[in-house]
Order: C-alpha cells, then sequence, then structure tokens
C-alpha cells in the first residue's frame, strides 16, 4: 500500500493508539522494528501525533517534522545554506553526529538502516555539500537502503544563476533515487517530508532527497501533524496474486533440482523466517547471494553457498544445474549471473519481487509474481504444502546426491602465501569465529570484502553489510560507524582495506569524539588487492598503479598505528600469525574507544572459486586454470 486516505485531526486522535508506532530506541533488534506495510492506518510513519497549526519558520518544520517522523538519529556537517535548520536542531531531542565529510554521513545512514529497519538520515549544505552525498545516494539506490538526504539550498531567487554554492542536487540525483523533491515553500516541508519517508520505506526501499531552499528554512509557516501524503500513481504492490502462486507451488511440486535463489530483498523484506519455512516445505537447496548473507543459516544443512563470480562451487553449479529457480528478491545481477545467456540454461524460473521493473529485466520469468517477499512467501509455502498433499513431493535425493558430493569435494579454503606472510583469510576468518553470529561484519569493496562474505558464518539477517551493486571503495568505516549507532550493545567490525580505509578514515574522528567504539581491522596487503589479483591473472603481472606502500618491507605511508593513534583510536598491528588471536581478543576487549588493527597480510592471496568476467559460469576456477571436474553429473 502507498497511499491512504487522508485522515483529519480528528479522526487521528481516535485512531492513534492503533497507528503503527516508531520503533523504540531501546529496542535495536532488526527483526523487532519491522513496520507492518500491508495495511497500515496511515502512510505517515512515527506516532501519528496529532499537533495542532502552530506558526514557525520553515527550518523549525524541518525539526519538529523529524521528530514526529520517529528519527532519533541523524548523520550530517553544517554549512551556509542548511544553516538556518541547524540552529533549531541544537534544542531537539534527536542525536545530531557531526560527520568529517559528508559521504561518510550518506554512509553512516545507510548502515543504521541496514540494522535497524528504520530510514537513515543524512544532512549537508548546497553544492560541494550536497555533491559530496551522490556517491553515498547512488549507493543506497543500488542496494535498496530506505534513506532520506536532506540538502540545503540556495535562495529560490537565484536558483540557476550559478550563485555561490549552487548544485542542481535534484537534476543530479533524479536518476539515483526513488524521487527527489525541491522545496521553495516552507508551508510544503511537513507534506514533504511525510511523503519522503513514506517513499524511502515502502514498496522497494531507496533513497529519497529533500532539497530546501534557504528561503524556505527561514519563511514563516503554519505547522500541523500529520500532514496529508498524496503521492497519485505511487501503489506498490504488497500481496502476491493468488493464481501466480499456485502456479508456483506446481512447478515445485514437479521439480527435480529445485533451487532458491535468494537475494538482498529477503533481508529488506524482513522474511527470514518465512524463507526458512519455504525451504523445510520444499527441502531445496538455499543460496544466498552477497546481498544475502545470513537471510538464511550457513549452518543450515538446506544452505549450500553463495554464488556469483566468487561464489562457492556448490551453490554456482546449483544454479547452472537446476531445472527449476525459486527467486525470491533477488535481480539476476550480472555478478551471479556470469555470462546471462548462458546461466541456468535448464532452469525454470519463478520470481518474486516488490519490484516489477526488476521481473524479466534480464532473465525472463516463467511465473512473475510482484509483491512482499514477507506476504508472498507464507502463501507460497502454504500453496507447495497443499500441492504436495495432492500431487506427492518431488523425489530430490539424487540432487541432494549430487550437491552434497560437491560441497564435500571443493569446500571454501585457501592455500598459505608463499612469501611466509599472514593469509588475509584466516585473520577473517578468526575474527567471525571469536566475535560469534551475533556481530556485525560491515565490509569495504574489493578482495577483503569477498573474503568476508566467505570465510565468516552468517547465521542472522542484519549481521552482514557491503556495498554490492555499486562497489563504493570507503563504504566500510562510516557504514559501520551508523551501524554501531543503530545497534550499540553489539560489536561493530569494519573490515576493511588499506585502500579502501584511506578513502574515509577521517570518520574515525567522529567514532572517537562521539563515543562510538566500532572495531577497525585493515587487511593490509599494500595494494589495491582486487585490481592486483586481475593483473596478475588478465594483465601478465603488470602491477600498473596498484602498489600503496603501507605494509611489509615498505615505506609505510601512512602508518596506520600512528594514524589512529592521532585520531584517539586505540592502535594495534599484527604481522605473524601466531598472533592473531591475542589481537582479536585484546580488540573485543576494548570498548570504550574505536580499535584499528594493522593486520599486515601477504600481497599474493587472491579470492577463489572465481568467475573470469566474460565466460559461463560453467567455467569456475577453484584455482588458477583449475576447473572441477564435472563427471560427478552423470
Amino acid at each position: 500500500m502507498s497511499k491512504g486516505s487522508p485522515i483529519s485531526p480528528s479522526l487521528m486522535a481516535a485512531k492513534s493508539a492503533g497507528a503503527p508506532k516508531a520503533p523504540e530506541k531501546v529496542d535495536r533488534t532488526a527483526e523487532a522494528v519491522v513496520v507492518d506495510t500491508a495495511a497500515p492506518l496511515s502512510p505517515v510513519l512515527g506516532p501519528n501525533n496529532v499537533v495542532p497549526p502552530t506558526v514557525m519558520t520553515g527550518s523549525q518544520a524541518i525539526v519538529r517534522s523529524l521528530e514526529e517522523l520517529g528519527v532519533d538519529d541523524i548523520f550530517g556537517l553544517p554549512g551556509g545554506a542548511i544553516l538556518p535548520t541547524y540552529d533549531p536542531l541544537m534544542a531537539s531531542s534527536m542525536n545530531h553526529i557531526l560527520v568529517r565529510h559528508e559521504q561518510g554521513a550518506g554512509h553512516a545512514a545507510q548502515g543504521y538502516a541496514m540494522v535497524t529497519g528504520r530510514v537513515g538520515v543524512c544532512i549537508a549544505t548546497s553544492g560541494p555539500g550536497a555533491t559530496n552525498l551522490v556517491t553515498a545516494i547512488m549507493d543506497a539506490h543500488m542496494d535498496s537502503v530506505p534513506m532520506v538526504a536532506i540538502t540545503g539550498q540556495v535562495a529560490s531567487g537565484v536558483i540557476g544563476t550559478d550563485a555561490f554554492q549552487e548544485a542542481d542536487i535534484v537534476g543530479i540525483t533524479m536518476p539515483i533515487t526513488k524521487h527527489s523533491f525541491l522545496v521553495t515553500d516552507p508551508n510544503d516541508i511537513p507534506h514533504v517530508m511525510a511523503e519522503a519517508f513514506h517513499l524511502a520505506s515502502t514498496g522497494r526501499p531507496g533513497p529519497v532527497l529533500v532539497d530546501i531552499a534557504k528561503d524556505a528554512q527561514v519563511g514563516q509557516m503554519t505547522f500541523s501533524w500529520p500532514p496529508k501524503v498524496d503521492l497519485p500513481g505511487y501503489r506498490p504492490v504488497v500481496r502476491g496474486h493468488s493464481k501466480q502462486v499456485r502456479e508456483a507451488a506446481k512447478l515445485i511440486a514437479a521439480s527435480s533440482k529445485p533451487v532458491l535463489y535468494v537475494g538482498g530483498g529477503v533481508v529488506k523484506g524482513h522474511a527470514s523466517a518465512e524463507l526458512m519455512e519455504l525451504a523445510l516445505a520444499t527441502g531445496a537447496p538455499v543460496v544466498t547471494t552477497l546481498m544475502a548473507r545470513g537471510a538464511f543459516p550457513d549452518s543450515h544443512p538446506l544452505h549450500v553457498g553463495m554464488p556469483g563470480m566468487h561464489g562457492s562451487v556448490s551453490a554456482v553449479t546449483a544454479l547452472q544445474q537446476a531445472d527449476l529457480l525459486i527467486t525470491l528478491g533477488a535481480r539476476f545481477d550480472d555478478r551471479v549471473t556470469g555470462v546471462l545467456k548462458t546461466f541456468a540454461p535448464f532452469a525454470k524460473v519463478i520470481h518474486a519481487d516488490i519490484d516489477p521493473a526488476e521481473i524479466s529485466k534480464n532473465r525472463t520469468a516463467d511465473v512473475p509474481i510482484v509483491g512482499s517477499v514477507k506476504e508472498i512467501i507464507p502463501e507460497l509455502t502454504e500453496a507447495v504444502k497443499t500441492q504436495f498433499e495432492q500431487s506427492g513431493a518431488p523425489d530430490l535425493g539424487a540432487w541432494w546426491a549430487f550437491l552434497g558430493n560437491l560441497r564435500d569435494t571443493y569446500p571454501l579454503g585457501w592455500t598459505e602465501p608463499e612469501d611466509g606472510l599472514t593469509a588475509p583469510q584466516r585473520v577473517i576468518q578468526r575474527i567471525g569465529e571469536l566475535t560469534g553470529p551475533e556481530g556485525i561484519y560491515v565490509a569495504g569493496v574489493g578482495q577483503h570484502q569477498m573474503w568476508a562474505a566467505q570465510f565468516i558464518k552468517y547465521e542472522r539477517p542484519h549481521a552482514w553489510l557491503n556495498s554490492g551493486g555499486a562497489g563504493t571503495m570507503g563504504y566500510s568505516v562510516p557504514a559501520a560507524m551508523g551501524a554501531k549507532v543503530g545497534e550499540p550493545d553489539r560489536v561493530v567490525w569494519a573490515i576493511d582495506g588499506d585502500g579502501c580505509f584511506q578513502m574515509t578514515n577521517q570518520e574515525l574522528a567522529t567514532c572517537a569524539i562521539n563515543n562510538i567504539p566500532i572495531k577497525v581491522a585493515i587487511i593490509n596487503n599494500s595494494s589495491l588487492g582486487m585490481v592486483r589479483q586481475w593483473q596478475t591473472l588478465f594483465y601478465e603481472g603488470r602491477y600498473s598503479n596498484t602498489d600503496l606502500n603501507t605494509g611489509h618491507d615498505t615505506v609505510r605511508i601512512p602508518d596506520f598505528v600512528k594514524l589512529a593513534d592521532a585520531y584517539g583510536c586505540a592502535a594495534l598491528r599484527c604481522e605473524r600469525d601466531e598472533d592473531i588471536d591475542a589481537t582479536i581478543q585484546k580488540a573485543l576487549e576494548i570498548n570504550d574507544r574505536p580499535v584499528v588493527i594493522d593486520f599486515v597480510v601477504s600481497p599474493n592471496s587472491m579470492v577463489w572459486p572465481m568467475v573470469p568476467a566474460g565466460v559461463s559460469n560453467d567455467q569456475i576456477q577453484v584455482a588458477r586454470n583449475m576447473t572441477p571436474e564435472w563427471e560427478e553429473e552423470d
């Protein structure tokens, strides 16, 4: 549902007791903060308090709107065009966290949203302040993260004149947001804010920009709440079509090689418990994409791994050999499919997704189902049980024997580096084992990201955060910061590369000053590791501009230990295998400030398995020039 009937203040007063409430700040468990979007009484988020008409400035209306929408935490950086709003913000009960770069504010809002299920909020000024948010906005768009970015704009009378610090941020962000608003009338602020939060949090989640002219901030207006939300044409379908669900159940009953292909939409839709019921009902193998890690427990016997360019042999092959893909909240991304025309060539496709634009976009669906996976999966489970009662459950014994053999024959692992330095995979695996499944792990982008996806065991949703669609270097530290604000009682690790870390490490100052004790593991291979891997494999070892001089036998510029100490963090370095556990344990014991560990590792370790770009997933390599034997198929 996207648009409710307008509710008068008098009627709202009578109904407010039953209206959807903003999640309480004290309860940060992601599954507990789910707002039921199937049939809300009001499209306005928050407790829907009734505020009688009150005269105030537009800036005061911005702050009051955020409070009424149930916002607790904001990440931002002031500047001239947003300065009027920072004045009333000072007296607000909301927690504003002053970042050191606007990109950090955007990624922090993403991390906050990912672990809490709430809309993340970031704020910046006009011009370069707003454009510094663009990377994070694009990242949130690619990964369907609910976020509202508020930017100041020059006064409406000079918009379009190239005024000082003017940028057409609405035009810039229109392709990478669900919607971008420009507010020039202060009276529009309450309903625009409510609409922005509604758009960000319903349907397929995503970022929304609200750009507010300076004169709209300082101008007088009459504030009342709740406002009317008027979004003609925006009506996301939530319930799946019952006929399509029944057709899907028939395909499942007729399949001898089904696979549950689970994407990030299951995490965003808070449908992990429902997924478990469907998996148990069908007995089908489950693969969880990079964005869906933790949606289904790694330890469960039905889980066969992560598919994709660096997925496990069992997961990649399961999709290639399947006769049916039960696709839930996934988008047939090129990193999963490889060469699309060769992907899962024998499979029929059931595709369930909240976004109708994704269905049949890359792979034609035999049974498309538009709607929320949280609604569709239970309906499909019941339909499958009914179908099995009528026609009998399929025998998946041979299919599981094949996949089980693959799991046993080609487990994930690594080769010890010949240079005698530490294997980065061992470091990351021990971080996961010593911290446990209740921790939160936030990766940057590159080799360390893939190793963190492979070698940490994820048993619950919202424990794994990364930049999947955009692949944004610099994501990890600020996103971990936002995650720690959202889940202060959990251990939060930023698993970063030495390249990524140098892009946003200034947010360590934010963490130290605001008592946000994240733990940063720099997987320091002294290079842009994934680029270097491709240079090794495809450019004859010509390492053009990938050496960063931060690791073993280099000038160590910067020295990460000295840098961390300068930022007020606990600073550690680990260069030997025998010190890994003790160093991690020491980091886990420090909770009064951020911890940064410089793990100096081998530059020669590579991510395996790997499907080289431009080839079929059938050509997956388990090591350099080593492709699995496929006689087992017969």
